[in-house]
């Protein structure tokens, strides 16, 4: 095991589902010898894909950490889901790796999961080279690949390599960065070397050409002894294209076929020889300042991914971001100022670990049974309280109310969720007061339907997704005075107040209610937004100013369940200006009870409105999947922002109430195959249409009737 941070390699690949990771990967462990038969997804058997659920539909959904020996170096390889529902595996992925390998699925192109993927890539600024795979299918097509690659993410990308006789008679590639041509025996492995064909020399000689001068930019003395001599010799040509992986100047193009095990060697050699190691890349970024990959400095680990597993418990994936770690080690978590004691540190290949004495700087590991440390937690040696910048995970996509069959399993069922949680930060439990639901909020129909299976498979609890309810508001579009009488007599004490108000919308800087004299201002900033301004306009004592609060809070018990929809009210002005109470019958009760019809008369009377929560809306999708998308939004009372180009791919913006957003993720998979991503984040609230007013106020009668019988 590696004791030098300069001979480790991080590499996590990246791309599209059904691009060919999972099968790549099985090959590179295959020709390191640390497997000794690949495995294939039909069968089940890789060593990537081993839950029961990526077996049965053949598609990974978690990120899984691997290793191998080559040469003298440690190469840590994560697979990584290729749908952006499970954007939080890849996130934390990629924020550990030092290299990204784009899997691009050589007969389909660029596919918008991979452009998804690539913003990722650009905003952790992460090295890339790209993998063209499946050369050996039928419709392959390399060049056409490259060009789409190269219009999407930019000339940077420089191919290394391209497919000689691509297709079902693939069994070749040209070499442009050593000027050979590797032949491959018709099951694969280890190819035989040959002088590349004539036919192809000319392309290959303008392929090197151009990789050397890529590799010469990238520094000074290289550009120099290249314009002398024309060519770089083999270190120094290591030396510049390593640079420039590492700064991103330039993406090298490799391909292959994963299946039939032709090329992945190559690549593996090439990682080994001329990626970028953890010493290569800039400083780790801490909250405050930066951080050296450095084998001698101060213990540092971050912890990127947790898992629970049946037996064992907590399983923390980590990376070395400086020193060493040993087994034993004491190390204090600076998030909550705890300790953990490393009792044990492991290696990983898939679901088997092998224990270890100590990693050095860069390197990836394992520890189960931390105490209290989780994703995102830095441990770090006693005295060095630095915390790695965290994993930025994205905002939920879709949501749903959660139920059970049986009520008392509920509390089973929420802890069962935060314990998912626990292992995947882009899952959030809403326990929602407002709407009376509990709500979970993802990043798509998969990742929603993966926490069921895990949920009932796991902790065999029954669970149910409805629809959930939309948090309306209630407001008033004009004013309204109104008074109301509470006179309760049952023997003995009774009970007396009267009211008098005025409501009207509110908003900044209005003037004071007309022909009212303002005693007492109050105002309210309400939780879920908005104010409710309360004045106090009583001249001549004809109610107490006592008893302001308690009308106040009548108020308050009805803009909480407002009269319309039992929604909270927003943005309203209440004057109290009038009234009579009874020397032995008024009391809080009775004037809280008065506040609560005064305000529901007078709101009904002021023009009441519904408001719903309006999301702008972004999707990308492929131009022929337009037409059906903006059928649906109009579906939707959707309003379109707009239109525009993104690579080869559309984007559309607009603005859709909640209410019409729910199962999207489903409609638009089904919609375009799955060819689509969207994202949607909150803009405003704004007044329903008449009709929808009227059916949501019906619905809400016949469910309080309900209630009532």
């Amino acid at each position: 095991m590696s004791q030098d941070p300069k001979h480790i390699r991080n590499v996590v690949l990246l791309g599209h589902s059904h691009s060919g990771k999972t099968s790549l990967i099985e090959s590179m462990l295959y020709e390191a010898k640390a497997i000794t038969r690949r495995g294939t997804i039909d069968a089940g058997n890789t060593v990537s894909d081993f839950s029961d659920i990526e077996q049965e539909r053949k598609s990974s959904l978690f990120s899984k950490l691997m290793h191998v020996s080559w040469k003298d170096s440690k190469i840590n390889i994560i697979d990584t889901p290729g749908s952006d529902d499970f954007v939080g595996e890849i996130l934390s992925s990629m924020k550990v790796a030092d290299l990204g390998i784009m899997t691009i699925n050589g007969s389909h192109g660029v596919e918008v999961g991979t452009e998804l993927i690539w913003e990722y890539v650009e905003k952790f600024h992460l090295p890339a080279m790209f993998v063209i795979n499946q050369c050996d299918h039928e419709k392959a097509d390399f060049d056409t690949s490259l060009e789409q690659a190269k219009a999407r993410f930019g000339n940077k990308l420089i191919p290394f390599q391209y497919p000689l006789n691509q297709g079902k008679n693939f069994n070749a590639i040209i070499d442009a960065l050593r000027m050979v041509m590797y032949e491959f025996p018709a099951d694969g492995g280890k190819p035989i070397k040959k002088e590349i064909p004539d036919s192809e020399k000319a392309k290959a000689q303008e392929m090197h050409t151009a990789i050397v001068e890529a590799a010469a930019e990238n520094d000074d003395t290289l550009m120099e002894h290249f314009f002398e001599t024309g060519n770089l010799d083999e270190s120094e040509l290591a030396d510049g294209l390593r640079k420039g992986i590492a700064h991103q100047s330039l993406f090298p193009v490799f391909c292959c076929s994963a299946i039939k095990n032709m090329g992945s060697g190559r690549i593996m050699g090439f990682i080994n020889d001329v990626c970028p190691s953890p010493a290569d890349r800039p400083n780790a970024k801490l909250k405050n300042g930066e951080l050296k990959v450095d084998a001698s400095g101060p213990t540092t680990v971050f912890i990127y991914k947790t898992m629970s597993e049946p037996k064992v418990g907590r399983v923390s994936y980590f990376k070395v971001f400086s020193g060493k770690v040993k087994t034993g080690d004491e190390l204090n978590n600076n998030a909550n100022r705890g300790y953990e004691r490393l009792n044990q540190i492991y290696v990983s290949n898939g679901k088997n670990r092998e224990a270890v004495n100590e990693l050095v700087a860069g390197d990836l590991g394992v520890v189960v049974k931390l105490k209290d440390s989780h994703t995102n937690n830095t441990l770090s040696v006693k005295g060095h309280d630095v915390e790695v910048e965290p994993i930025p995970f994205p905002e939920p996509r879709t949501r749903a109310a959660i139920s059970t069959e049986n009520k008392n399993d509920l509390e089973k069922l929420i802890k069962a969720i935060h314990e998912l949680q626990e292992e995947d930060p882009t899952l959030v439990l809403e326990q929602s007061q407002r709407l009376k639901q509990n709500l979970l909020h993802g990043q798509g129909q998969l990742h929603m339907d993966l926490l069921k299976y895990r949920i009932e498979k796991l902790h065999g609890l029954h669970i149910d997704y409805l629809k959930p309810k939309i948090p309306y508001l209630e407001t008033i579009t004009k004013a309204s005075d109104t008074s109301y009488r509470h006179k309760k007599q049952s023997g003995g004490a009774g009970q007396f107040a009267e009211v008098h108000m005025r409501v009207e919308p509110f908003h900044e800087g209005m003037a004071d209610p007309a022909g009212l004299n303002v005693r007492q201002r109050e105002a309210e900033d309400l939780s879920w937004g908005g104010k409710l301004s309360f004045l106090w306009c009583i001249v001549g004592g004809s109610i107490d100013t006592k008893f302001s609060s308690a009308i106040k809070k009548g108020v308050m018990n009805k803009m909480i369940e407002g009269p319309l929809t039992g929604s909270y009210c927003t943005d309203i002005r209440v004057s109290v200006f009038d009234g009579k109470m009874h020397p032995v019958d008024s009391n809080d009760m009775a004037f809280q009870i008065a506040g609560t019809m005064a305000f529901k008369e007078a709101f009904h009377a002021a023009g009441a409105q519904i408001l719903e929560p309006v999301y702008e809306l972004e999707i990308l999708c492929s131009d022929e999947a337009m037409g059906d998308i903006m059928g649906d939004l109009q579906t939707r009372r959707a309003i379109i922002l707009g239109m525009d180009s993104e690579g080869h791919y559309k984007k559309i913006k607009a603005k859709v109430p909640l209410a019409e957003m729910h199962n999207y993720s489903s409609s638009l998979r089904s919609m375009t195959q799955g060819k689509a991503k969207f994202s949607m984040h909150f803009l405003e609230y704004a007044p329903v249409t008449p009709d929808i007013q009227q059916k949501l106020i019906a619905e809400y009668k016949a469910v309080s009737k309900e209630h009532e019988d």
